[in-house]
């Protein structure tokens, strides 16, 4: 694909024959008043460096037409070709931020049921519930999101999602009962169930050799989200409380929802809407911050988008077991995930004994040893983060998400063997390693196996799922592991061996490949 040249119409291209001059009333040697000539000498068929038709050299002919009527470019095209530069590192920035203040809303969770459990004496059934209905929140949300993000753009979905995620956390820090906390964790999921398109947006703006890295990459502020949310409960918590706990978390959303004017739309949802001037623009934005030259030709679609935005095609036969292994992924991803992290507390805050009456109401407050323990086993993510991008572009997507859940069950199974706090922090930080990176390999995987036309609701879809999985695992990790340690850990061992035959299962590898429009 050649630059665009100073001066050449933005989005345009020339009339075949346009700026070509005429010879003598004949135009593509043809005179006005019969057909072309055939003799040898004649100027017209001469293909010497002689002046013809008045004086009008032929190489000027060929400078004189700027744009050829068949050089278009696409989206993809002109991603891949102004490369990764300063443009994506803002983003990158933008979007971490985005992604750092949801880790930090769903590491507090580990924390926040101890501390009403002490404060409000709620049961263990209600400290669940806590949990539950922020992942209710997010599963009723992730379709709707999805779908205002394919009809109405990435850009202000987020922008709406941020202010309410702002406001309905700083609320939750001063709710006066448990019913207005669950109200209000509900709406902060509900919320949060946005925050998957910001992925969509960042994906959709990468080259395909740096996206894979770039999205896994992205993991990293969740992680640094995670232990952020872990200091900042071991500085807190113990002298302030979980209400200033609450409202200190909801800063990074603040912040957020501050810089989301600045965020820039998808260039891809502009073209498959319609409105090519606008993705041009960001095009050009992309060239300019890269200090790349902008594309030469027209920019055109590639692909159908006439079913922009619809959930039911997506069940559509050429899509429909590709969605439904991936639901059920997202979903066992969701489950293995956070009921890990649950479980971490609940082994590090000394509760894995079989609850009796007497012990109901029992209040253990997680001490500074158990949050170091914690800030520990969540810094994993970071060396899990990094094995995933060597891993993933090695083996391919699907083999090693299949790898990934694999490792996870053998991990979680060796809980039960051994009681000693290294052991258990040693286990617990592999497999929080492993089910980070496999969490971000379903980020990578999902943006790229759907159109751009159902990007948005397909990655709001398996969010859902995922969402379900979440609602499910408190009362695994919570209630269960209280009863049985073995029964708990056989859960999450079985599902995550299923979800590794899903993965081998699925039709489409996407290593490689350009993310379809």
């Amino acid at each position: 694909m050649k630059p665009r040249r100073g001066g050449a119409s933005r989005g345009y291209e020339e009339m075949d024959g346009a700026n070509v001059p005429t010879y003598g009333g004949t135009r593509n040697g043809t005179s006005s008043g019969g057909p072309p000539s055939n003799d040898p000498s004649s100027p017209i068929n001469n293909n010497n460096n002689s002046v013809v038709g008045g004086g009008v050299p032929p190489e000027f002919e060929l400078a004189s037409v700027s744009v050829v009527p068949d050089d278009t470019f696409t989206v993809t095209q002109a991603v891949n070709a102004l490369g990764f530069g300063w443009f994506q590192v803002k983003l990158s920035l933008c979007v971490g931020l985005c992604w750092m203040a949801d880790s930090m809303e769903m590491t507090i969770l580990s924390v926040l049921g101890p501390a009403l459990h002490c404060d409000w004496g709620i049961t263990r059934y209600q400290q669940a519930l806590v949990t539950t209905v922020v992942f209710l929140g997010m599963m009723l949300s992730s379709t709707f999101w999805g779908h205002l993000s394919d009809r109405y753009g990435r850009k202000p979905a987020l922008t709406l999602c941020g202010v309410l995620l702002f406001l309905y956390g700083l609320l939750s820090s001063v709710a006066p009962s448990f019913g207005w906390l669950l109200l209000l964790r509900g709406l902060v999921g509900f919320a949060i169930g946005c925050v998957p398109q910001s992925v969509t947006l960042y994906a959709e703006f990468l080259p395909t050799k740096q996206r894979a890295k770039c999205v896994v990459l992205l993991d990293c502020f969740w992680a640094l989200g995670a232990c952020f949310e872990v200091a900042l409960a071991l500085a807190v918590g113990p002298n302030l409380g979980w209400r200033w706990l609450l409202g200190l978390s909801a800063a990074p959303l603040f912040a957020f929802a501050v810089i989301t004017p600045w965020l820039p739309e998808s260039a891809r949802y502009h073209v498959t809407s319609g409105q090519s001037d606008k993705a041009l623009t960001t095009l050009e934005q992309i060239a300019k911050d890269n200090k790349r030259p902008m594309l030469l030709g027209r920019l055109v679609v590639e692909g159908p988008s006439g079913s922009r935005g619809s959930f039911k095609a997506l069940l559509g036969s050429s899509l429909r077991r590709t969605t439904l292994l991936l639901w059920f992924i997202w979903m066992s991803c969701a489950f293995c995930y956070y009921g890990l992290v649950l479980m971490s507390t609940e082994l590090f805050g000394g509760k894995n004994k079989t609850i009796t009456p007497d012990t109901e109401n029992d209040c253990h407050p997680l001490a500074t040893t158990d949050y170091m323990d914690l800030l520990w086993t969540t810094l994993a993510e970071f060396p899990g983060i990094f094995a995933t991008i060597y891993v993933i572009e090695k083996f391919g997507r699907k083999k090693t998400m299949a790898l990934q859940f694999l490792f996870y069950a053998g991990c979680v199974l060796l809980i039960t063997v051994t009681e000693v706090r290294v052991f258990l922090t040693i286990i617990l930080f592999m497999a929080r390693g492993v089910i980070a990176g496999l969490f971000q390999a379903a980020y990578v995987y999902t943006p790229e196996v759907y159109p751009t036309a159902l990007r948005s609701v397909g990655v709001g879809g398996c969010s859902a799922l995922a969402r379900l999985g979440a609602m499910a695992t408190p009362y695994i990790a919570q209630v269960l592991f209280q009863t049985s340690i073995w029964s708990a850990v056989s859960v999450y061992g079985f599902f995550a061996v299923c979800a590794s035959v899903a993965c081998m299962l699925l039709p489409y590898e996407t290593r490689g490949t350009d993310m379809g429009q």
